[in-house]
């Protein structure tokens, strides 16, 4: 039997040992890659993702059944201008466009960008003040989060690097038109739902529109990536006649647009890559688009 003095050393050294493994599990958890078990619906799965400056995103990834090789789409969310509530936003899933996907056959990514969700980060996307807002450099910073989540994916041995779609809601869709303009490798196709930035100033509704067709001519001087522009009549943050302004000035650039403008949906068309309702609506048009590419 062992003495005191053995007992005692033995019970420090567990101690010891129980610290370390304390202190060694954040590292384990901010690590990359799949973060537990998959789910049983679409194989959901949380996931870490390297962002830019050595950053860590949250992700969503949903899988089809079977162990084959995939193409990946990588969806993108929306921008929020408030700190409280960027940190309070959960992982997204965008059912609708996440199950449409994976029944399709591919793996679907869809990454909380830096300053989103618990593990916070530097809001990289600000566009500044509506006076002089930045909207070009604002959108290639949400495209640096978007590639990164793009590049880390890809190289997964489950997945076709040269495959892969990427779409975006309102700005993640600005995010993914500014991403076109860097034409990055094994994605050709893009989606735009509702693109844009500086939505929702009273009255007179984005906040700086000529800024923002600037910054979409730019975008499309370079672009060359075929992409889907879907916008609805009745969207509260971009209306049609800012789209239409938007969508001429990237394609008069180079940038090989095909724009979409549906029927007024719900209250409010803005939310229409977001409601399970809009599948319907956008659904035909992206199939027709794909079958194009």
């Amino acid at each position: 039997m062992a003495g005191t003095q053995e007992l005692s050393d033995i019970m420090r050294t567990s101690f010891a040992t129980f610290l370390l493994c304390l202190l060694a599990l954040p590292a384990l958890a901010q690590s990359p890659g799949p973060q537990g078990s998959e789910g049983s619906k679409m194989r959901e799965q949380e996931w870490r993702i390297p962002g830019p400056g050595g950053s860590l995103m949250v992700a969503t990834v949903f899988r089809p059944a079977g162990s084959a090789r995939t193409p990946l789409m990588v969806m993108n969310h929306g921008s929020l201008a408030n700190a409280d509530e960027r940190r309070k936003m959960t992982r997204p899933h965008f059912t609708a466009i996440s199950s449409y996907f994976v029944a399709l056959g591919y793996t679907v990514v869809l990454p909380l960008r830096r300053s989103y969700g618990a593990i916070g980060g530097v809001f990289a996307e600000d566009y500044g003040s509506c006076d002089r807002p930045d909207y070009f450099n604002a959108g290639l910073q949400t495209a640096a989060d978007i590639r990164a989540a793009v590049d880390f994916m890809r190289a997964q041995s489950s997945i076709l690097p040269d495959r892969t779609i990427v779409i975006g809601q309102s700005g993640g869709g600005w995010g993914t038109l500014a991403l076109s303009s860097l034409n990055p490798p094994g994605v050709p196709a893009m989606i735009n739902f509702a693109g844009g930035r500086g939505g929702h100033a009273p009255i007179v509704g984005n906040c700086a529109p000529d800024a923002l067709v600037k910054a979409a001519a730019s975008y499309g001087t370079t672009a060359r990536v075929p992409l889907l522009w879907i916008n609805a009549e009745n969207d509260s943050y971009f209306g049609p006649k800012l789209v239409n302004r938007m969508v001429e000035a990237y394609g008069s650039g180079g940038g090989r647009v095909v724009h979409r403008q549906v029927s007024a949906f719900g209250r409010d068309g803005h939310s229409l890559a977001g409601s399970d309702a809009g599948a319907p609506v956008w659904q035909p048009l992206v199939e027709q688009f794909l079958k194009g590419i």
